[in-house]
């Protein structure tokens, strides 16, 4: 049998979210069959269930990201090098991976590097290909990289702190916003050489153009929407780019349209969503490599929240939204 988490209706994810049996699933043409061992509780798969329309006829299968071990690959499918039965694999953007088995297209599914762990595989892509969307968005502004600088909010999150790491390793400036001075001090301790301001204080805006040290903010990553926003774009030098990439404030953002046109500002959005839709198939794998690269690079950044069973589902929901919580809560599905 297999038992995986489903819902048919929106609202509050500890409310809705259901684990049912089936029979074990079979691969299809261009399938791939894996054997979970641990798939994580992102922020955004909650927030996709919270905003679920209406009531579906059918069971909605939750979650994008798992990792497992390859049982058996369909006729047709064409694999990714090294994906072979026995082998460790990460499937990601994928319906359905909140399950013990799974049959996912074999485009989705890649393989483990060696020396990862099962706690970094299950949070590996989504993350990571995150952070390579970001810096992609960042570098099309012609400024970044020589005189300007990047300020990202939520610094201290899973993909903030990725951010962070790739900007280090590739010598690209940024200054970190956090929401609380015990969060500043913990991101401190993991980027020494890195600016780091807590919206704690009024003045927080200030404190960071004094970390700029005269450089001008050039773009700015913010997964939180809501009032700060207009904050940011103020922070902005002319030519600046804010990209929005989640939507974690319940506010909606509220901007003066004067607030773009006289510094000719660009607010974009940009989610891994339109990723999957836009990317060619040579951007794809491009960007899998550098997610991997990263995973390897910056394995001691995957922090794990805590890890819960599948019997334990409305704590692992729960713990995923606690404030303050630092990492990823994983599950482990047997």
């Amino acid at each position: 049998m297999n038992r995986r988490v489903v819902y048919t209706r929106g609202g509050s994810p500890a409310d809705v979210l259901a684990v049912i049996e089936e029979p074990e699933p079979v691969p299809q043409h261009g399938q791939v069959l894996i054997r979970t061992t641990a798939f994580p509780v992102h922020r955004g798969d909650l927030l996709a269930i919270e905003a679920y329309p209406g009531t579906a006829a059918e069971p909605v299968p939750g979650g994008v990201e798992a990792t497992g071990v390859v049982e058996a690959i369909g006729p047709g499918a064409r694999v990714a090098p090294g994906v072979e039965v026995g082998g460790r694999v990460s499937v990601f953007l994928h319906p359905g991976a909140w399950s013990q088995w799974i049959v996912a297209d074999a485009e989705v599914v890649v393989t483990v590097p060696d020396g990862l762990s099962d706690e970094v595989a299950a949070h590996m892509m989504v993350n990571p290909l995150t952070a390579v969307m970001l810096r992609r968005e960042a570098q099309e502004h012609l400024a970044f990289g020589y005189d300007g600088l990047l300020v990202q909010t939520a610094a201290g999150s899973s993909v903030g702190r990725l951010v962070t790491g790739v900007c280090q390793s590739h010598n690209l400036p940024v200054v970190n916003v956090v929401r609380s001075d015990r969060g500043a001090a913990e991101l401190r301790k993991r980027f020494p050489d890195v600016p780091v301001v807590s919206t704690e204080h009024p003045g927080w805006a200030d404190e960071v153009r004094k970390a700029a040290d005269g450089r001008p903010v050039s773009v700015a990553f913010d997964p939180i929407g809501g009032k700060h926003v207009e904050d940011l774009l103020d922070l902005l030098a002319p030519g600046g780019k804010l990209v929005v990439y989640g939507q974690l404030a319940e506010e909606p953002i509220s901007v003066h349209a004067s607030t773009l046109l006289h510094k000719s500002l660009t607010l974009r959005g940009a989610t891994l969503g339109r990723w999957l839709l836009e990317a060619s198939a040579e951007r794809r794998v491009s960007d899998v490599a550098a997610a991997k690269q990263i995973a390897l690079t910056l394995k001691d950044q995957f922090d794990v929240a805590a890890t819960y069973g599948l019997d334990e589902l409305a704590n692992a929901v729960e713990h995923a939204v606690r404030p303050g919580k630092v990492g990823t809560v994983l599950i482990r599905p047997w």
